[in-house]
C-alpha cells in the first residue's frame, strides 16, 4: 500500500546484523520500565546522524496495523522504525518508490558500493563473501516490467521489487563448487521456483549436511539461486557496511575517510558537465588529492582499487515525495608536474587540454553515485558537477583512500557571496540620485529610509508589508557613524549598495521562487555571507525572522543579513582586544545588532 519494499528489503537486511542494529535501534527501549509513550531511533542523514523520537499510536484498519507487521502479533519494532523512518522522509506517502542503497546508508553511515549486474566486476562472488563476513547490509533489486506494477513472473520473481541478501555459500554438487546466494523477499510470501529453489531437484545432489543446513521447504520468502542467474535476473546489488574491510578484505591495511560539503550554485559555481568544458566546467568545485605511495601491507595485489569517490546530493525539501534528484557526476584529472605549484581554481583552458583519468560513467538522477577506481601516486583534481549548467543544489564529496592521500577544496571554500552592486557612473549622477530622496538637510531619518527602500528598492518584489519601521530604524543605527539616527548620503549609499546585494543574494538563493527561502537555503545564505552559524541558531535565526508559515521573506532575510554582517565586524574587533575602547555609535550597533 505504501510502496515501500526498498525500506522493507533494508529492515531484513537490519535484522542480520545485531551491532548496526542497535545502533539504530537503541534496545533499552521497553513497554514496562520507564514507559512514557515515547520511543527514540537513530539514523545517518546527509553526513550527522540524528535521533528521531515518535509516540505509539500506529495506523491500523480495525486493529491490525495497516503497513509493516511482524508475524509475531506482540512484535512491534517494525512498525514503530518504519514510523520513525517516515518522520524524516515527511510522511507515510513520502516513502513511496526507492531503491535499498537509501536505507541501507541512512542505517549504516558507512560505505556504499553499487554493483551493475549487468556488467558485474570478475570479483564479485569474492567481494560478496568479504561484504558477508565484514557484516554489511546487502540489498538488490529486479528490474522495472513494462508497467509500475509489481508483477510476479512465471519464475516467482517479482519485477521493480527490493530483496534483501541474507547470505552467500559454497557448496558442491556432482563434484562442481557452486556458488549460491540466499536472498528475501520483503513481503515474507513469493519465491523464486528455478534452480536451487525450495523445491528444485538439484538439492538432491549436495551432501546432507549441506541440504539440512540450507534447505528450508517453506514459503516464508527466503530462497537461494545461483550467482549466475542471480546476475541475469537481478539489475542492482547495493553493499553497505560501517567499515570499508569489504573493500578488499585486507583488514590490516586501515581506509582513510576525508568528507566534505559542498553546493553547486546557479550563475557561480554550477557549471554543468564536461559537455561545457569550453564555457563554465571550470567554475564547478574543485578538490585537489595528493595519492601517496601504499603501504607494504596494503599493496597486495597488483592492479587493485585503491580509493571510492562518492558523490550524494542533499535535498532543499524536507519531503522526500518533492524532492527532484538532479543528474550527477564527477571527473578526475591528473595535475600535471608543471602546474602542481598552483594554487586556487584550476581555469577553463586546463579542462581544455586535459581528459579525464577517471569519471563516473552515467550522469544518474539517484541520491548518490559512486566509483572505485585505481590512481597511481600523484596529483589529482575531482570535479563534482551536475548535468545541466546553472542547476543549484547541495552536495556531500566522500573519498575513501587506501593510500596516503591529502586532500583540500581549491574553489576556496563558500567564497561565493552576493554581486557587488554597480555605482553610478559618475558624481553627477550620484547626486541626482540622492537629491531626489534627501530631505532638505542632506540626512536621512528611519521614516524617509523605509520609504525610500520600500518604493525604490523592493519595487516590483513586495511579498508582505516591506521593512517594517523599526527594521529601519535599526539600519539607521548601524550604518550610522555618529548618533544623530539619521544617514548622510556616503552611508545611505553604502546601505544602498548592501541592501541591493542582499537582494540579489536573496534572487539566487530562493530556488523555488516563492517569495521565501526556507532553513536549508538559511544555511546556503550564511555560506554566501562568509559566517559560519550553527544549526541550533540558524533554526533559531530561521524562527525569530520567519514568517507564520517558516520561510523568511526577502525584506526579513535583508534584515538580518545586516545584522549577522555588521555583528562579525564587531565581533573581529572584540577578538583584537578593543572592547573597552568602542565610540558611543558603535555600542549603540552592538544594541541593535543583539
Amino acid at each position: 500500500m505504501v510502496g515501500n519494499c526498498w525500506f522493507l528489503a533494508s529492515l531484513g537486511a537490519l535484522t542480520f546484523q545485531k551491532v548496526v542494529f542497535q545502533h539504530v535501534v537503541p534496545l533499552e527501549q521497553n513497554f514496562v520500565k520507564d514507559y512514557c509513550g515515547l520511543f527514540h531511533f537513530r539514523f545517518w542523514r546527509f553526513g550527522r546522524w540524528v535521533d528521531v523520537v515518535i509516540d505509539d499510536k500506529l495506523p491500523t484498519i480495525n486493529g491490525n496495523l495497516l503497513f509493516v507487521r511482524s508475524k509475531d502479533p506482540t512484535e512491534f519494532w517494525p512498525a514503530l522504525l518504519e514510523k520513525a523512518y517516515a518522520k524524516v522522509c515527511g510522511s507515510y506517502s513520502d516513502m513511496s518508490s526507492g531503491t535499498p542503497d537509501e536505507a541501507l546508508v541512512d542505517f549504516t553511515g558507512g560505505v556504499h558500493i553499487c554493483i551493475k549486474l549487468s556488467d558485474p566486476p570478475q570479483d564479485l562472488w569474492e567481494l560478496i563473501c568479504r561484504a558477508g563476513q565484514s557484516k554489511s547490509l546487502m540489498g538488490c533489486g529486479t528490474p522495472q516490467g513494462e508497467t509500475p506494477a509489481n508483477t510476479v513472473l512465471p519464475n516467482g520473481l517479482v519485477q521493480g521489487h527490493a530483496y534483501t541478501v541474507t547470505g552467500v555459500r559454497e557448496i558442491m554438487s556432482r563434484g562442481q563448487a557452486v556458488c549460491l546466494v540466499r536472498l528475501l523477499n520483503p513481503w515474507g510470501r513469493g519465491e523464486w521456483n528455478g534452480d536451487w529453489s525450495d523445491r528444485s531437484p538439484l538439492w538432491e545432489t549436495v551432501s546432507p549436511q549441506d541440504r539440512a543446513l540450507c534447505l528450508s521447504v517453506v514459503d516464508n520468502g527466503e530462497f537461494w539461486m545461483s550467482l549466475g542467474e542471480f546476475c541475469r535476473f537481478y539489475s542492482d546489488l547495493d553493499i553497505c557496511c560501517m567499515c570499508p574491510d569489504f573493500l578488499d578484505g585486507n583488514s590490516s591495511c586501515h581506509w582513510k575517510t576525508s568528507y566534505y560539503e559542498g553546493r553547486w550554485l546557479a550563475g557561480k559555481t554550477a557549471g554543468g558537465c564536461l559537455n561545457n568544458r569550453e564555457q563554465n566546467f571550470w567554475t564547478n568545485p574543485q578538490y585537489r588529492v595528493r595519492v601517496g605511495q601504499l603501504h607494504s601491507e596494503c599493496a597486495s595485489k597488483r592492479g587493485e582499487k585503491n580509493m571510492l569517490v562518492s558523490l550524494m546530493q542533499k535535498p532543499d525539501k524536507r519531503n522526500r515525495a518533492l524532492v527532484k534528484n538532479l543528474h550527477i557526476g564527477f571527473s578526475v584529472f591528473e595535475v600535471p608536474e608543471e602546474l602542481k605549484a598552483q594554487r586556487g581554481k584550476f581555469p577553463a583552458d586546463f579542462f581544455s587540454r586535459n581528459k579525464p583519468v577517471v569519471q563516473t560513467k552515467n550522469y544518474v538522477n539517484a541520491r548518490e553515485v559512486m566509483e572505485l577506481v585505481l590512481l597511481e601516486p600523484g596529483e589529482y583534481l575531482i570535479v563534482p558537477s551536475t548535468f545541466k549548467p546553472n542547476e543549484t543544489a547541495s552536495f556531500i564529496l566522500t573519498i575513501l583512500s587506501k593510500a596516503e592521500a591529502h586532500i583540500h577544496e581549491t574553489s576556496g571554500g563558500h567564497t561565493y557571496g552576493p554581486n557587488e552592486v554597480e555605482e553610478p557612473g559618475d558624481a553627477d549622477d550620484k547626486m541626482m540620485f540622492f537629491s531626489q530622496i534627501f530631505n532638505k538637510s542632506d540626512e536621512m531619518d528611519a521614516e524617509l529610509l523605509q520609504k525610500f527602500l520600500n518604493d525604490k528598492i523592493l519595487e516590483g518584489d513586495l511579498k508582505t508589508g516591506g521593512f517594517s519601521i523599526d527594521a529601519c530604524r535599526s539600519m539607521v543605527v548601524m550604518m550610522s557613524t555618529t548618533t544623530t539616527r539619521k544617514l548622510n548620503s556616503g552611508e545611505l549609499y553604502s546601505l544602498w549598495k548592501k541592501v541591493v546585494s542582499y537582494k540579489q543574494l536573496f534572487h539566487r538563493i530562493d530556488v523555488s521562487a516563492n517569495g521565501t527561502i526556507s532553513l536549508n537555503e538559511m544555511r546556503n545564505a550564511a555560506d554566501a555571507l562568509g559566517i559560519r552559524v550553527s544549526n541550533n541558531m540558524l533554526k533559531i535565526l530561521t524562527l525569530r525572522y520567519g514568517s507564520p508559515s517558516g520561510g523568511v521573506t526577502m525584506e526579513n532575510f535583508i534584515t538580518l543579513a545586516l545584522r549577522l554582517v555588521c555583528m562579525k565586524k564587531i565581533f573581529q574587533r572584540f577578538s583584537d582586544g578593543m572592547t573597552l575602547t568602542l565610540p558611543e555609535s558603535e555600542w549603540m550597533q552592538i544594541s541593535m545588532c543583539t
